[in-house]
């Protein structure tokens, strides 16, 4: 289920909880929901990656990455189908479960309805946005957009839009985006003639300025709008990113993806912490 991953799905997700709890008081059943709701979804995301990539034969001998379970035999592809299918069941009740305790309003379940969709079709279906380098964008808009405001909207019942609020939302969507970018740029070499990501079309030395941009840009919008320097704590961290990717390369890249997902909940958590004191 790659559960390494959990702290970037819920990097906005706590970032818009506790600026909704900070601003709008307590509501700590509907922000446990919500966390909960991420989690799931994110292991959705993760078990159908997974199953797209073994059917399409990026995770072949030639994967830079470490091997997961089906490229292992750990399991087949129909018990594989079995997980996906109970984890979007997961996926709805504890959504609805969300929504009915919070109290928000039916389009939420819209909402929810295209996260599930996004979370399986990344490398599933006909037509994978994953293959043909649209992951970046539905990246920033579900780990971004979605997460910081969806969140803040469910735990607060309304939705302010002012700067405080959407700086972290564009801000962690850059750094989930730059988190995406440096596995592409990994997996260039597996990836190549079976999808087109963003690295594969602009070559890896506009990729690894693409990355520079994207955690540059996405540490500033935190550090400006927490009105603190306090996130200036993290700043070393996403320096030795920034240092590893433009230095190593394959494998040697590894260490770089938990380092960017810590760093990017660390600053979430600390921009929350800084706007209210909780």
């Amino acid at each position: 289920m790659r559960l390494r991953t959990l702290p970037l799905s819920l990097a906005g997700v706590v970032c818009g909880g506790l600026l909704a709890q900070g601003e709008h008081g307590d509501n700590g059943w509907a922000f446990a929901l919500v966390l909960l709701t991420a989690c799931a979804l994110q292991v959705l995301s993760n078990l159908s990656n997974e199953m797209g990539d073994h059917l399409s034969g990026v995770d072949g001998e030639g994967r830079e990455g470490p091997n997961y379970s089906m490229t292992d035999g750990g399991l087949t592809v129909r018990q594989m189908w079995r997980a996906i299918n109970g984890t979007v069941v997961a996926c709805c009740v504890i959504g609805l479960a969300m929504v009915l305790v919070s109290g928000s309003p039916w389009w939420v379940l819209l909402l929810g309805a295209a996260a599930i969709w996004a979370a399986t079709h990344y490398t599933l279906g006909k037509k994978p946005y994953g293959y043909i380098g649209l992951g970046d964008l539905f990246v920033f808009i579900f780990f971004g957009l979605v997460s910081v405001l969806g969140s803040y909207f469910v735990v607060a019942h309304t939705i302010d839009l002012k700067l405080w609020l959407l700086l972290p939302a564009v801000g962690v969507g850059l750094l989930s985006v730059a988190v995406l970018n440096v596995n592409n740029i990994r997996d260039m070499q597996s990836d190549e003639g079976i999808r087109r990501t963003v690295p594969l079309r602009i070559g890896v030395r506009n990729a690894r300025i693409y990355q520079t941009v994207l955690v540059v840009g996405g540490y500033l919008l935190m550090l400006v709008g927490s009105g603190s320097w306090w996130p200036v704590a993290t700043a070393a961290i996403f320096g030795w990113h920034l240092h590893i990717v433009w230095h190593r390369e394959g494998r040697q890249l590894d260490p770089a993806l938990p380092l960017l997902v810590l760093t990017t909940f660390a600053t979430s958590v600390i921009y929350a912490l800084c706007r209210y004191g909780l």
